[in-house]
């Protein structure tokens, strides 16, 4: 049910029957090592490219999912994904393997709560019995698309980020026990003018920030109604940012419930610059250590707001800026 300007109300509040979450060596040395289904100490995973071993890590991530809810392959009605390669190639080949009903997504590093919402929103209006969702993204495969192959060595600044190597799936059905996808805030693009693919962070705060005004504009909520609220890849430079933006405009979240998926993953030891980033930086926390904290009882209300940046190699060398779009998922225990 549409509430307000762009948000849905899910009122048969859909089940996440079970999540996984896939990582690689990098991820392997975070502090939410202990939260990850598989890591992978080779970055390859056996393939012969960085773009077949991120294909890999979906099918394992959904492979993981669906062994948990205990249900068959064929029982899934459709599954949903998208990652950062040109023409989600990832996705498309892991729909390949997993013959499920697909539908592609490209969202960036947004992907992950854009197809939960879908999913939930399937599930809720009775088109799906169950519903797959998932997304990924691979260090080595994105550096050498969007930026340089990683063997030129080129030295970054300190606002950019590391993308994360893995990927998270979750499966959603009508019944069934864990938590519930209750609401949705669906974001709309904000494009402030940067341009610098090196400084992602401060590029999607604006649009986390206005995705996440119209959510407790849309259900009449104030951030006191969850235990937690949680960016997707916004880092330390475009969370605190983001923290400025919310304040100027007369909404204060506290410190303490709120936090960001890219400054969790890899924490303050690792050499990461401002944080994580990639769809997987999301899928993988949430799916992985935020879901695991609610089974546990330590969170009953949550709000994931993934935020993506949705430029290409293409538009970056024609001197385009970055629009960017934050999509926002209420789950409750």
């Amino acid at each position: 049910m549409l509430q307000g300007h762009q948000s849905w109300i899910f009122n048969n509040k859909p089940v996440i029957l079970s999540s996984s979450a896939v990582g690689g060596p990098f991820e392997a040395k975070g502090p939410l090592a202990k939260d990850f289904d598989i890591l992978h100490q080779d970055t390859r995973l056996g393939q012969d490219s960085f773009e077949k071993a991120e294909k890999k890590l979906i099918e394992q991530a959904c492979e993981i999912a669906i062994h948990k809810a205990k249900i068959k392959k064929e029982d899934i009605n459709f599954f949903l994904c998208g990652d950062l390669m040109n023409q989600i190639i990832s996705s498309s080949f892991a729909a390949r393997t997993l013959a499920i009903p697909f539908l592609g997504l490209y969202g960036a590093c947004s992907s992950s709560m854009e197809g939960l919402s879908l999913a939930a929103l399937m599930i809720d209006s009775k088109a799906a019995e169950y519903a797959l969702a998932a997304t990924s993204s691979h260090n080595s495969a994105s550096e050498k698309q969007y930026r340089y192959p990683t063997e030129y060595g080129a030295q970054k600044p300190p606002t950019a980020q590391w993308t994360v190597t893995g990927s998270g799936a979750v499966l959603l059905g009508q019944r069934g026990e864990g938590p519930k996808v209750t609401c949705a805030t669906i974001g709309r693009v904000v494009d402030m003018g940067l341009s610098d693919p090196f400084n992602m962070g401060t590029a999607m705060a604006p649009a986390a920030v206005d995705t996440i005004q119209a959510h407790f504009r849309d259900l009449n909520r104030d951030p006191s109604f969850y235990d937690l609220i949680a960016t997707g890849d916004l880092g330390r430079v475009g969370h605190r940012i983001a923290g400025d933006l919310l304040r100027d405009h007369g909404l204060e979240i506290p410190p303490e419930i709120f936090t960001d998926c890219g400054i969790l993953i890899y924490g303050d030891k690792q050499p990461v610059m401002a944080g994580g980033s990639g769809c997987a930086c999301s899928a993988t926390t949430t799916y992985g250590h935020f879901f695991k904290r609610m089974h546990k009882g330590e969170l009953k209300r949550i709000l994931i707001v993934a935020t993506g940046a949705l430029l290409s190699p293409l538009s970056y060398q024609q001197k385009e800026s970055i629009p960017c779009v934050a999509h926002a998922v209420s789950i409750e225990m």
